[in-house]
């Protein structure tokens, strides 16, 4: 499918670091139409209020980057996590096929459980260790039964940004503050620049979408440690702290990680 007339396409979660990206963006694309929205103004889990939006605006995509992403805080709050992930992202994708919208889902790479040692491909089984890997990945699956024959879900992990909280921000700031830290180096993934993503869907995605569903993995290249980035991160950031390694076992937290989630 090739785009060549104005598209009404709706952004969830445009306040967030991939929505912000895609914003920045948008001016180059003026073929499309964009209605951007975050939860102050449109929140994903009215699903009445979501549909309304949708007959108003007549959208003939949707590009959902909303999510519940407190990876730990979902442990606590796993109804919350559900119902933003999972549940509000099954309605949107009954809408999107009743409707005849193409849905653009933002995925993570944290529905796979971290035990391999060779990137993950698109096929590969998913298994999640956390709460938030597992409504991420009910998502998924609610599009892929709901709306099997216009839908993309993108996979993408440690995204970054001048926008939003992350953990280049943290690094910087602890940076800034401290002589030094400790971070795990036994956490091995790709950090991915939200902006590159951002590219990706404006320059690729929606030029020419795929007819069913389809799942894409999307990162940078190369792949690292926690504890590498943030050496980095001192380093570009001209910044004098000494960064420690340390196991995960020596950094507890309430949602367990996956140790290798790098996706091919």
């Amino acid at each position: 499918m090739n785009f060549t007339a104005m598209y009404n396409i709706l952004v969830n979660g445009a306040s967030g670091q991939l929505g912000s990206e895609l914003q920045t963006l948008s001016p180059d694309f003026e073929q499309y139409s964009f209605f951007w929205t975050d939860k102050t103004d449109l929140d994903i889990t009215d699903i009445q209020a979501v549909e309304n939006y949708i007959n108003t605006h007549s959208i003939n995509v949707i590009i959902n980057c909303a999510a519940y992403t407190a990876v730990d805080k979902a442990e606590k709050e796993p109804e919350l996590a559900d119902k933003i992930n999972h549940l509000a992202v099954k309605s949107l994708a009954r809408i999107a096929r009743e409707k005849d919208i193409f849905l653009i889902h933002i995925s993570t790479d944290y529905v796979f459980n971290g035990k391999g040692y060779k990137p993950y491909a698109t096929h590969h089984p998913t298994d999640p260790v956390n709460m938030y890997g597992h409504t991420k990945h009910w998502g998924e699956q609610a599009i892929q039964h709901e709306n099997p024959k216009r839908a993309l879900i993108i996979r993408t992990s440690w995204l970054y940004s001048s926008f939003g909280a992350n953990f280049v921000k943290t690094m910087l700031r602890l940076g800034a503050e401290q002589d030094s830290i400790t971070v795990v180096d036994d956490q091995i993934g790709v950090p991915t620049y939200a902006r590159d993503l951002a590219h990706f869907i404006m320059e690729k995605a929606l030029d020419k979408m795929p007819h069913g569903i389809a799942i894409y993995h999307y990162t940078n290249e190369g792949a690292c440690s926690w504890y590498d980035f943030a050496k980095e991160i001192m380093i570009l950031g001209g910044l004098n702290c000494e960064v420690n390694p340390i196991p995960t076992s020596a950094y507890p937290t309430p949602a367990k990680r996956p140790h290798y989630s790098l996706m091919d």
